[in-house]
């Protein structure tokens, strides 16, 4: 006998006269729907430029809730007024297409099963999903050229028959958390760009420059010695020379040469003071490159703009010299965990923080030894047992730490679980400077460093900058995705080498949307709240609320509690009206 889930799948149900919907009208939770409630509006009809789908899991994301608590004065809403132009929360989205309008029958079929990747480009703009482009918290809606003719062309992603819906909407996080570890820096110098050369005074160490000198189209310099200058008579760029300028100098400097956009790669030699770096840090370009060369450390730790390295992608680089050209490339900075070494996991216990750590246990050639850290004893329970079992079976050494109730510092922990080296890699998901200039002191000369939370520009975190060219530290951060980042969360999944859905912590009904953004807030659940918008009134609940409220669905639980196809297929079959 064919189940309620398995007609589901198939999508051949009959259309119904209305949809639920979440419209959020504007700032604060009692904008979000009307009288508390999501709104019936009629399920639209496509032309021929649109198709017909149908929502069928949406995970939510604090992101949700800054939407929530800003309103029309998010950036991404360009001021939108919300009362007489409402969108509608969810970026997490697993959907089926159901009717498809003529002009795009060529691509799109009743019946497929696709993941919204929201991050959207529309002639250069950004726009989103669950933004700009209203979003999942519906039960059907029309889907055009918004998505479907970006700069990335469409913003949708094919699930495979073995993925369930749940596992779909787990694609964007899950996509976050693979960028994290996918090169976004630029490090090379840049073709056709402006480089600052900034020397200091009395130095007269031969420099080399075996490549990447002809690729500035102006070079400036400070005080270089006579090596450099040497070098730079055989380059075509326009050089320029500044010497003798001051920390006070430096913004006339950028105003002047790069329209105050900073410039795209620059060069320290033989650094010493921790204050000059960081105030020629403040002028590297979006995307840009800072190279410092030398074999004498700082005087002191340099505060750093952390916001600028996890949303402008600003690469710090380094090495002893004299050959400037070392510092550059794929060879000498990596972008991932190093195998078989010791990771730190910092917030470790929240959603995004849990799926970098079952990424890490999961992975091939991936640390051997991880610790987790949060300030709840819940929650390092909760990753306990969601992620023992997969530690295990994995031969990877999992090990938690709670910093607020344990006899000793984190740095302490770590240096005598490490013999007083340092770990090899610290991943931040904490947006806290202060935590973030903490896990600087986690690792190894050589380690990694990766700031997955976001602060604002122009947060400040002191950083031991002298590791980056004395000991080769890496200092990374990403903001964002692309759908290549999804399909590979899918082509791991397919191969077995990855379990999406174990990151699910809570589902709920169309009903229980807006009780599981008060869930966020609160921190109610360590994995991802999941809504299922056609189950109307499934009240929220943790997985492990499953065993008490819905037995039979709780029996297809799999090892550690965890979400599995066959959960949703039970939860499907107990909730959906034939």
């Amino acid at each position: 006998m064919t189940s309620t889930y398995d007609r589901y799948r198939a999508a051949d149900a009959e259309l119904p006269d209305g949809s639920w919907t979440w419209y959020l009208h504007g700032a604060g939770e009692e904008n979000m729907g009307k009288d508390g409630a999501p709104e019936l509006v009629p399920v639209p009809t496509p032309d021929a430029d649109h198709m017909l789908v149908r929502i069928d899991s949406v995970g939510l994301c604090f992101s949700d809730v800054k939407i929530m608590r800003q309103g029309g004065s998010h950036p991404k809403l360009y001021d939108r007024d919300l009362a007489h132009d409402p969108t509608r929360l969810g970026h997490e989205v697993s959907l089926t297409v159901i009717e498809v309008g003529d002009n795009l029958k060529d691509r799109y079929h009743p019946g497929q099963r696709l993941a919204v990747q929201p991050d959207i480009y529309q002639d250069g703009r950004s726009t989103a999903y669950g933004y700009t482009v209203p979003g999942g918290l519906t039960q059907y809606h029309l889907m055009g050229a918004e998505m479907l003719e970006t700069d990335d062309g469409a913003c949708l992603l094919p699930l495979p028959d073995t993925m369930g819906y749940a596992e779909g909407s787990t694609l964007e996080p899950w996509g976050c958390v693979m960028a994290a570890y996918t090169q976004r820096r630029r490090l090379e110098p840049k073709t056709g760009g402006t480089m600052w050369i900034v020397g200091r005074p009395g130095d007269e160490r031969d420099y080399e420059f075996s490549s990447g000198l002809d690729a500035p189209a102006t070079i400036v310099t400070s005080d270089v010695p006579a090596s450099v200058r040497e070098l730079l008579e055989s380059t075509s760029a326009d050089v320029v020379v500044r010497d003798g300028i001051g920390v006070d100098d430096y913004q006339a400097l950028v105003d002047e040469l790069t329209d105050g956009a900073g410039f795209d790669d620059i060069v320290v030699l033989d650094p010493r003071s921790a204050a000059t770096a960081g105030a020629v840090a403040t002028h590297i370009a979006r995307r840009g490159t800072l190279n410092l060369v030398g074999e004498t450390a700082l005087d002191g730790l340099v505060d750093l703009d952390v916001g600028r390295l996890h949303y402008d992608y600003t690469a710090y680089l380094g090495g002893r010299g004299p050959d400037i050209a070392a510092s550059y490339g794929e060879a000498r900075n990596r972008c991932d965990l190093r195998p078989g070494g010791t990771t730190v996991f910092v917030g470790a216990g929240g959603p995004m923080g849990l799926m970098h750590v079952q990424r890490a246990i999961q992975q091939t050639d991936g640390p051997k030894r991880i610790i987790a850290t949060e300030v709840s004893d819940e929650r390092l329970r909760s990753l306990e047992d969601r992620l023992a079992h997969l530690a295990e079976s994995n031969d990877c050494e999992l090990i938690t730490f709670n910093s607020q109730t344990a006899d000793q510092s984190l740095v302490d922990f770590v240096m005598g679980l490490t013999d007083g080296q340092g770990a090899d890699d610290v991943v931040v998901s904490v947006p806290i400077s202060a935590v973030m200039a903490e896990a600087d002191t986690l690792m190894r000369p050589d380690g990694m460093l990766v700031f997955f939370a976001g602060v604002p520009n122009g947060t400040l975190a002191p950083l031991d900058l002298s590791a980056v060219y004395l000991g080769n530290a890496q200092y990374t951060g990403t903001s964002g995705l692309t759908i290549h980042d999804q399909q590979q969360v899918v082509d791991l999944a397919n191969q077995g080498q990855l379990s999406p859905g174990s990151i699910v912590g809570a589902v709920g009904g169309m009903l229980a949307a807006k009780d599981g953004l008060r869930a966020l807030v609160d921190g109610t659940y360590s994995g991802k709240v999941l809504i299922f918008p056609q189950i109307h009134d499934l009240p929220l609940m943790g997985l492990d609320e499953l065993e008490e409220k819905l037995p039979d669905v709780a029996a297809q639980l799999g090892p550690g509690g965890t979400w599995n196809d066959e959960v949703e297929r039970a939860l499907f079959d107990s909730q959906l009206n034939d």
